[in-house]
């Protein structure tokens, strides 16, 4: 969940450094280092706090070089320090790493090495990996890297310079993502693309358990054996300016702006001839038709995408579906049959636990589609089918247009799956996917009324309580609109199926307590009203969401926020943006960190 960078090449090393950490701020911002071979010597700088408190340190210093790494750390062993940030080093000093990841078994190593001479100075599992190339080192340093990361258990990415290699960037990793970018006369290293959009759109996605040896002329990547691998490079369709604010005060909000744009551009090259064509990701009708059951597997946001995905598959297809939390599923026996299907579903495709759910499925002999929207990331290189989703590059740590364009393509998957099981009609497969169509335009209408979310946020930020209430496909909503409001503004809120609101929960409502409740699913209206007049009478505030037009007993709500007309079964994907906007606004009221949330990180690639 850190942020790495490195550069072997003929500029100067640390304005490149700095550049990519920043656009890689939003993976860690506990502490911040670089690494620079100067003169024949390696120099280490690092703090503790954001990356601009390494920026001011190195602010008009003299330190040149034209080779070096740099890291932004997200804490995992030990609190954010001076020792504990990154870059560490061996005990002379003149080799040094930065590392995204987990060792396992750095207890064991640490006493192995303490009793070999080696002295340690932070609380990290990462310092142990520079004792260790250090314990193998006899003037190879490609060996000594080899050698020292066979040992080690669990999840790493690694950049790894030394004085006595002063031209030379060694990377390596497993289970965590690093990628090197191509240049002329330059190469580079990083834990995402937008660190390197600035220099250079070619990009190498290592394999795990591949080391990469950059030079400025030439990049080397051979296996864990020492064999050389042939990788082909990839081509980086977006450029640096969608990885900017773009005159925005965030990129959430930025990215919630976005959200048209990128549902039109996952659903429209979908829908051939007014129907849903899926063929590019890899899966045939046949198989389709064949379906008995469904796992969805994935995490956080994603998670609540695919729980909404069950229902939607559920409902229109009446294929039984599991939604499976990724960190429960790979712990426990998970019944799979062979050659079932198991969605997953990332952001990054890089999620730890998402990751590691896949590797389990496939044990088991299932057939892996994966809705991601980095392409080429692992979950994408290692499913057996690829649905990408194109929201493009995501930097708020909060997930907006992401979650919204993976609401997309389970639409697509579900109403696929329901016609060619003959669930659906020509007639109606057709309403549904002209109405699917028409979600951007809708969007962009929510959009134009964001003031009235900005208005309300200004008078409710002071809540120490927030409760989300609904019933079918709105109760999954409550769930995402929860998550976005604690993630961002720190306010405790909880995501409740209105009908259990009174088993307990209940008690929690007090005078003054805000009730968001959604009522966008008409058949259940009459039931959800009965629900929010149990709250009322304890006198919750009670701010409803619904489409225009919705037959809402007068008075039962404080205030309202109205969606443009749509059927139902589309409410989700309208009525999450308001959501979206209120947590915005919320936060900036507060004065919180929008893009940089507390104690969180954009990719969680550790367990």
């Amino acid at each position: 969940m850190c942020g790495i960078v490195g550069y072997v090449g003929g500029k100067e090393v640390v304005p490149v450094l700095l550049g990519g950490l920043e656009r890689l701020e939003y993976r860690g911002y506990d502490s911040a280092g670089v690494a620079i071979v100067s003169d024949g010597s390696l120099i280490i700088r690092k703090t503790k706090g954001r990356l601009q408190a390494l920026c001011d340190m190195l602010c008009g210093c003299s330190l040149s070089g034209t080779v070096g790494i740099g890291h932004t750390r997200w804490a995992t062993h030990g609190e954010p320090s001076f020792e504990n940030s990154h870059p560490h080093t061996n005990c002379a000093g003149d080799i040094a790493i930065v590392h995204n990841g987990i060792i396992e078994n750095y207890i064991k190593l640490k006493n192995w090495l303490a009793e070999e001479g080696a002295v340690f100075v932070s609380e990290t599992d990462t310092e142990v990996v520079a004792h260790l190339i250090n314990y193998f080192y006899k003037g190879d340093l490609l060996e000594a890297v080899t050698l020292a990361v066979a040992r080690l258990e669990g999840s790493y990415a690694l950049g790894v310079v030394s004085e006595r290699h002063p031209d030379t960037v060694i990377a390596t990793r497993k289970d965590s993502p690093l990628i090197v970018g191509l240049g002329q006369g330059e190469n580079f290293i990083a834990s995402d693309i937008p660190a390197l959009l600035e220099y250079t759109r070619d990009v190498i996605f290592l394999e795990d358990k591949e080391i990469a040896v950059l030079t400025k002329d030439a990049v080397d990547i051979t296996d864990e054996y020492g064999k050389p691998v042939n990788r082909e490079s990839y081509h980086v369709s977006w450029d640096a300016a969608q990885a900017q604010k773009g005159g925005h005060a965030h990129f959430m909000i930025k990215e919630i702006h976005e959200e048209p744009r990128a549902l039109a551009d996952t659903i429209f090259p979908r829908i051939i001839n007014r129907g849903i064509n899926l063929e590019e990701c890899g899966i045939s009708e046949e198989f389709f038709r064949g379906m008995q059951k469904v796992n969805i597997i994935a995490c956080g946001t994603a998670f609540h995408a695919s729980v909404l995905g069950k229902y939607l598959i559920e409902d229109l297809a009446r294929i039984p579906v599991e939604v499976e939390i990724a960190s429960e599923f790979r712990y426990r026996k998970p019944i799979i049959i062979s050659g079932q299907l198991v969605i997953i579903v990332s952001q990054s495709g890089e999620t730890a636990d998402t990751l590691a759910a896949l590797r389990e499925a496939r044990r088991h002999g299932a057939k892996i589609l994966a809705i991601v929207n980095v392409v080429g990331s692992t979950i994408a290189r290692e499913a057996d089918a690829v649905l990408y989703t194109h929201a493009g590059p995501e930097i708020a740590v909060a997930s907006t247009k992401a979650y919204s364009t993976q609401l997309a393509a389970l639409y697509l998957i579900a109403l696929k799956l329901a016609h060619l099981t003959g669930q659906l009609d020509e007639q109606a497969y057709a309403h549904y996917v002209e109405t699917l169509q028409s979600l951007p335009g809708l969007i962009e209408r929510i959009l134009q009324n964001k003031q009235q979310l900005a208005r309300l946020a200004s008078r409710q930020f002071s809540q120490n309580s927030v409760f989300f209430i609904g019933r079918g496909l709105d109760y999954v909503l409550s769930l995402e609109a929860s998550l976005k409001l604690k993630e961002i503004s720190y306010i405790h809120s909880e995501g409740y199926a209105a009908g259990e609101l009174k088993h307990g929960t209940i008690a929690l409502i007090e005078p003054g307590t805000l009730v968001v409740a959604l009522v966008t699913q008409r058949a259940l209206l009459a039931k959800t009203v009965s629900n929010i007049k149990e709250v009322k009478a304890r006198g919750a505030h009670v701010l409803a969401v619904c489409f225009e037009g919705s037959e809402l007993p007068e008075g039962i709500a404080d205030e309202v926020i109205a969606l443009p007309d749509t059927d139902d079964l589309f409410a989700p994907i309208l009525a999450v943006l308001p959501m979206q906007l209120f947590a915005y606004y919320m936060a900036v009221e507060k004065g919180c960190d929008v893009d940089k949330p507390r104690n969180l990180a954009k990719s969680v690639t550790v367990e």
